[in-house]
């Protein structure tokens, strides 16, 4: 089953219904698939699994397939995966707006702004209390200048920005993300983003002193496509945790979103959970699941 959309006619398949059609030519205009990215996948592993479901459904080796605008390994939610004719519009959908559900711990930083590197500094967050955070949330509205986290794929000289960082973090075990937020001022040009909409979803205060717990990293026994995604555990830290709303133009970073907001409350913050709940028109209600869309390109 598919239904037609009105961002230029590319076919959608919808949850449930039969396989498609064996024939790419039937989808002249290719196909969109919204798929809820899979924690601690990457948005290449999917591409990867999609694409070979893809040629042995349609029977076409040189079939294109790519995804309108990466999410994090440890972000989940909306991703587009492109197939045939569509990739010509991916560039089109990942200028579309997002939303992003974004759980923001204070009272710490990791390098990478996010649990796949290891807390490095702590802050103090007893000051940190839901009304304090609503009323910071407004000061981020309209358009204003962002830095991008140096663990990102910001282009240097024709050089991804995570390869210089990957270097400096093996160079220098535990080096600061004071250290990294400097490097990030000195070699990334400042983007303009705008913050649409943002709002105060949740807030869980600090039920744990910090200098007691500290972070581990997570054990990863699955067979996933991402085993190799490092993450810490930040279950048992007890630090004050808001989860925050944020509609936003593209190429805002959320991770750099966190940055910032901790540093306004006179802390420390890095993201604690990501999903991206919308990408233009698609939803996160209206999305596939992995399983569900190879089960549209089952052989």
């Amino acid at each position: 089953m598919t239904q037609s959309m009105p961002f230029g006619g590319a076919f959608v398949p919808v949850s449930g219904g039969e396989p498609l059609s064996c024939n790419i030519e039937d989808y002249p205009l290719g196909i969109v698939l919204p798929i809820d990215k899979p924690y601690r996948w990457t948005s290449a592993d999917v591409i990867r699994k999609v694409k070979f479901a893809a040629i042995r459904h349609f029977h076409k080796k040189n079939l294109k397939v790519g995804h309108a605008g990466t999410l994090d390994p440890l972000a989940t939610g909306v991703l587009l995966v492109c197939i045939g004719n569509a990739t010509k519009q991916a560039q089109s959908f990942q200028d579309h707006d997002k939303e992003y559900l974004a759980g923001i711990m204070f009272g710490a930083t990791t390098p990478s702004y996010d649990r796949e590197k290891d807390i490095d500094r702590r802050f103090p967050y007893e000051h940190i209390s839901e009304e304090a955070v609503a009323e910071v949330l407004p000061s981020f509205l309209g358009t204003n200048e962002q830095i991008a986290p140096l663990f990102s794929a910001k282009s240097v000289d024709g050089v991804r920005a995570y390869e210089m960082a990957r270097r400096m973090y093996k160079q220098s075990a535990g080096t600061s993300s004071g250290d990294f937020d400097a490097a990030a001022l000195s070699i990334l040009q400042k983007s303009m983003i705008t913050i649409h909409t943002i709002s105060l979803e949740s807030f869980v205060p600090s039920t744990l002193p910090t200098d007691v717990v500290s972070p581990k990293t997570v054990e990863d026994t699955s067979s996933s496509a991402s085993s190799r995604i490092n993450v810490i555990d930040t279950s048992a830290l007890g630090l004050p945790v808001a989860t925050v709303r944020i509609a936003c133009s593209k190429g805002t970073y959320i991770r750099a979103f966190a940055r910032d907001i901790g540093e306004a409350l006179g802390s420390g913050a890095f993201l604690n959970s990501l999903c991206r709940t919308r990408t233009g028109e698609f939803s996160i209600e209206n999305s596939l699941s992995l399983d569900s869309a190879l089960r549209l390109l089952a052989d």
